[in-house]
């Protein structure tokens, strides 16, 4: 669906619309910044039978659209410059398939062109005029791209807080309760992830599914694990493999790696409740 938006450049009101992710604007509005409105229609067909006009708009549509009848827009570039030639823009598009412009009816009705020719039709209309365009409509999307950031932003904060939310209801009330940090006789039987496991999350994959056993079917204790900490399990994995490398016994490596996943999701915790809370007070 198109979004409509409008534009003031020079004093003249022009709109831009949004079509399947790319933006025309209304070229009908530009030519009221060389005359009324009224000859507006005038200006683009006497613009249109311009056969330099013919040629950029022949290559563009090449560029971009695979579906554009090469030979038909050949027969308008013959008769460029005939004073029988007053070529329409519905006649344009219907002969040739072209999709750089397009007429629409209604409200902000007008004539549409791509931004690409729509800047170069306002070349032809006053190369000044095109400059403003051009300078109002970067204005436009830089806005909108802001807005766009800031709604981005404000999801990403909301969603973060959801999440903790739920984290801290999943680890108050699924959490095994046994210590494994303390008590180390599962560690001489343990494979390599439960190492990682218990240095970062405090218990076995096994003792998880043994508390959770209804989502145990489909998930994992690194489910549910927040960002923070998936990022350190990244980093003790690659400390891991190392340590393995240098011949570190298990139980050395486990000591080694609780300490590093201590320390790295303090201060990742740490970091972003600083972040949070600048974003709360903006």
């Amino acid at each position: 669906m198109a979004k409509n938006r409008v534009i003031t450049v020079q004093n003249v009101s022009i709109a831009v619309s949004t079509e399947e992710l790319d933006d025309y604007i209304c070229i009908t509005n530009i030519a009221g910044a060389k005359s009324d409105q009224s000859r507006a229609a005038d200006i683009i067909r006497n613009w249109l039978r311009n056969r330099s006009t013919l040629e950029y708009l022949s290559v563009w549509e090449q560029l971009y659209n695979p579906n554009f009848k090469v030979f038909e827009s050949e027969h308008f570039k013959k008769q460029a410059g005939l004073l029988t030639f007053t070529p329409s823009i519905s006649e344009w598009v219907e002969q040739t398939g072209a999709i750089g412009l397009y007429v629409k009816r209604g409200k902000y009705g007008g004539t549409y062109a791509h931004k690409d020719i729509a800047f170069e039709f306002a070349s032809a209309i006053s190369p000044t005029f095109k400059l403003y365009l051009m300078k109002e409509f970067q204005r436009l999307k830089e806005e909108e791209n802001n807005k766009k950031q800031i709604e981005w932003d404000a999801k990403r904060f909301l969603s973060k807080n959801n999440y903790l939310i739920q984290t801290d209801a999943v680890k108050n009330y699924l959490i095994p309760q046994k210590t494994y940090s303390d008590n180390l006789e599962w560690l001489a039987y343990a494979e390599e992830a439960d190492v990682l496991n218990v240095a970062l999350f405090g218990f076995t994959a096994k003792a998880w599914r043994e508390a959770n056993p209804e989502l145990a079917g489909k998930n994992n204790v690194r489910d549910y694990a927040t960002v923070n900490e998936l990022t350190v399990l990244s980093n003790l994995e690659t400390h891991n493999a190392h340590m393995i490398r240098e011949g570190k016994k298990k139980k050395e490596r486990f000591q080694i790696l609780k300490d590093i996943a201590e320390y790295q999701l303090g201060i990742l915790n740490a970091a972003e409740h600083i972040k949070l809370d600048e974003k709360t007070d903006r």
